[in-house]
């Protein structure tokens, strides 16, 4: 279909990367078109946690369309909120003993992250927040004043005050605690860094590289905001709702943010939907103060509900998850020791991985490999150089492991090319055209970006 490049902006992305007409999609599989299925370990960027068209979440929404179930509801009350709200609150926070007020934002991660920094300063009344190198959350210009990446901030086109970066963990190596460092500019009054309203932090860093922080750098964390008088936000968007193992990415550190933002998965169905969960006593919101038009998605709210009715009554999902976590990084640590030699290393916590591949062109042609032969793949970090694994949390064990089987075999015949033949090019090279891509089944080279072998 040429209509894409015609008129479609050239601001699309992963339309590059997998240059085929997607049609219908089920668990873990997508399929285009001419009927080639794909297994899809991008899943949505992370949104479908719980795999395409889930069975019983797609039940549940069929029924209530069906019976004209209100679907945009602002920030009336309805039932289907009402029971989200009684279900989030039973299976999710009373057990993990969290007491926290539900805000809807509008329907993306980055709403998310704006209101969050928003009530921050609100309820202190301070202006800095503290973020960290390579975090990323989200592209509006509040999010993107507390994301690392010097791209997409330069894509705002403006100065972005009211954020100053400190290394994350393991950003000035493996010996050097940066919290030490956070709390020795926090306590001196000639660091030149304002005190702050918030840290904002993501556990798991998912567009930084998959970094993951530690159990006692996040304790650490937590415990310096709390002697500086100074929030915490968790930034659980990607990182949350099951992807490292527990539904919060933070539990197994026993910290408990004064802020948590989810997005993502939280539909349970790839449906746009947003929360911000804050402390009582930092609900100082007056009255529509803050508000917009799409935080009612109640198709959202059937769905999430039936995902955690379904997933998260008990732990028997989440030891599912860890089981294919360790799996996961048992097998990356393998391919890494086998064809490491400088060049791969692992990254990550639960079923949220990555091989750093160290050179953005190596990761790419791994991935373009990967998508030849059935699998999708993206990458992550500054320099989009790390393969990162968003598999959905309920892929079958055999998926999983010839999911990973190509990955490998991919990584051994990029390997293999470049040993053997360093002058040549590779086939992948150059930019696809999507619309000869999809017509012919076959990439079209326009050498607008040569790969080296």
């Amino acid at each position: 279909m040429k209509i894409f490049d015609e008129i479609e902006s050239e601001v699309r992305s992963y339309a590059r990367a997998f240059p085929r007409l997607f049609n219908k999609a089920q668990g873990e599989f997508i399929y285009d078109d001419e009927g080639n299925q794909y297994l899809d370990f991008l899943a949505g960027a992370g949104s479908l946690n719980y795999g395409h068209n889930h069975p019983v979440f797609k039940e549940k929404l069929l029924e209530y369309i069906e019976r004209d179930g209100i679907t945009q509801g602002l920030d009336l009350h309805t039932q289907a909120k009402g029971e989200f709200l009684e279900s989030f609150n039973e299976n999710i926070l009373k057990p993990r003993d969290f007491n926290y007020i539900v805000m809807f934002t509008g329907p993306t991660g980055t709403n998310a992250v704006e209101a969050s920094l928003k009530i921050a300063r609100k309820y202190t009344g301070r202006e800095n927040i503290i973020s960290f190198t390579n975090g990323w959350h989200g592209q509006t210009l509040g999010a993107l004043s507390v994301t690392g990446n010097a791209t997409h901030r330069g894509g705002a086109g403006i100065t972005l005050p009211g954020a100053t970066r400190m290394p994350y963990d393991g950003y000035l190596g493996d010996d050097f605690d940066t919290t030490n460092l956070l709390d020795k500019v926090l306590s001196d009054s000639s660091s030149g860094v304002d005190k702050p309203a918030a840290v904002i932090v993501e556990t798991v860093q998912g567009e930084g590289g998959i970094n993951a922080a530690s159990m006692t750098w996040l304790r650490s964390l937590s415990e310096i905001c709390k002697r500086h008088e100074i929030l915490l936000i968790i930034d659980d968007i990607q990182a949350g709702c099951g992807r490292t193992g527990t539904f919060f990415s933070f539990e197994e550190a026993g910290i408990y943010p004064d802020i948590v933002t989810l997005s993502k998965s939280l539909s349970g169905y790839g449906l746009p939907f947003s929360v911000v969960l804050m402390k009582p006593e930092i609900d100082e919101w007056k009255p529509g103060e803050h508000n917009g038009t799409f935080r009612g998605n109640n198709h959202a709210f059937v769905t999430a509900k039936a995902a955690i009715d379904h997933f998260w009554k008990d732990d028997k999902f989440a030891k599912e998850i860890q089981q294919k976590g360790d799996y996961i990084a048992d097998r990356v640590d393998k391919i890494v020791s086998e064809y490491g030699e400088g060049n791969f290393n692992s990254h990550g916590r639960g079923m949220f991985r990555g091989i750093n591949c160290v050179s953005g062109e190596l990761a790419e042609q791994i991935t373009r490999r990967c998508f030849q032969k059935g699998l999708i793949i993206e990458t992550s970090g500054a320099e989009d150089h790390v393969v990162k694994f968003l598999c959905p949390l309920t892929i079958r064990q055999e998926n999983l492991q010839k999911g990973i089987d190509i990955l490998e075999e991919a990584i051994k015949e990029v390997c293999a090319k470049a040993d053997s033949i360093p002058e040549e090019k590779d086939f992948f090279e150059g930019d696809y055209s999507v619309s000869d891509e999809v017509d012919k089944g076959s990439p079209k080279r326009t050498g607008s970006n040569p790969i080296s072998a």
